[in-house]
């Protein structure tokens, strides 16, 4: 089946949706992004992640004229049209068509918005089923982590170093500190059942899933401390896991090789895990 694709305001067959090659997302990464899940056909946290765009348009001073009914609209539309069941819609909007410049274009330049889905097991995931194994890379990304841009260069290295080390993913470490993961953020259970994330600043990405986790785990009555910690304290924790649109909460079963508890996927980030899935079917849209 081909996808339906949505290029600014058109639904089209992916083979026809293109972009010019004198956009400013292809020739100066001056994009941004959002992926939300879908589950049973339905948006996963979409508001959220409606929220979070539109903090980066400000952070960018990017402009988009359609409203979140109308983004909510398309990503129901696009759903539709693919029969998508489970996995993502992914939306990229960039600062438009404009011959190649440092300098932001004028302000009235009208922004490239495009969203395509892609099929993914979310529920049944093989990784979160054995949990996943990291390894610690240098953090070399630029200072504003908390807008979310395409400028996915790095953590694809990291990824990629992270895999040829054996693992299946990055923690990236700053100063000693672990920031996140190369698309995740970064949780850990402390021996003492706290559970540790870093606090939110512009050195990483404010994920809406690490929002929603955060909640259901005070809900549980879990103590928690918003700071960093440090790849050894990973290594002694009780339990570790990350968190994304995608992986929604999934165990991290070993740090550069080095086995956290008992080397299998914790009870805790499980009952998590099973919370966030109850959570998300009841909130869906």
């Amino acid at each position: 089946m081909t996808r339906t694709v949505y290029i600014n305001g058109q639904y089209l067959p992916e083979a026809q949706a293109t972009v010019s090659v004198f956009d400013r997302g292809f020739l100066m990464a001056d994009a941004i992004y959002e992926v939300c899940a879908v589950l049973e056909g339905k948006l996963i946290d979409c508001q959220g992640h409606f929220t979070r765009l539109r903090r980066s348009m400000a952070e960018l001073s990017m402009n988009l004229e359609l409203s979140d009914d109308a983004l909510l609209e398309m990503h129901r539309t696009l759903i539709e049209k693919n029969a998508l069941d489970e996995g993502l819609v992914y939306l990229q909007l960039t600062r438009g068509v404009v011959d190649r410049d440092f300098a932001y274009p004028p302000e009235d330049t009208p922004p490239t918005l495009v969203a395509f889905t892609q099929d993914k097991a979310i529920v049944e995931s093989a990784l979160a089923k054995r949990g996943a194994r990291v390894a610690t890379q240098p953090d070399l990304r630029w200072h504003r982590r908390d807008i979310k841009t395409t400028q996915l260069l790095y953590p694809s290295m990291a990824k990629m170093a992270a895999k040829a080390a054996g693992a299946d993913d990055a923690w990236l470490v700053e100063e000693g500190y672990v920031t996140e993961g190369s698309s995740s953020n970064a949780f850990i259970l402390t021996q003492d059942n706290v559970l540790v994330t870093r606090e939110l600043s512009t050195d990483l990405l404010h994920g809406i899933t690490r929002a929603a986790v955060i909640s259901l785990a005070e809900d549980e009555g879990l103590a928690i401390e918003l700071r960093a910690f440090t790849p050894d304290e990973a290594k002694s924790a009780r339990e570790a896991f990350m968190t994304s649109a995608t992986s929604m909460v999934t165990s991290v079963i070993s740090v550069d090789g080095h086995l956290i508890g008992s080397g299998a996927p914790g009870p805790v980030a499980d009952k998590l895990r099973a919370h966030y899935l109850e959570h998300s079917r009841a909130h869906a849209m």
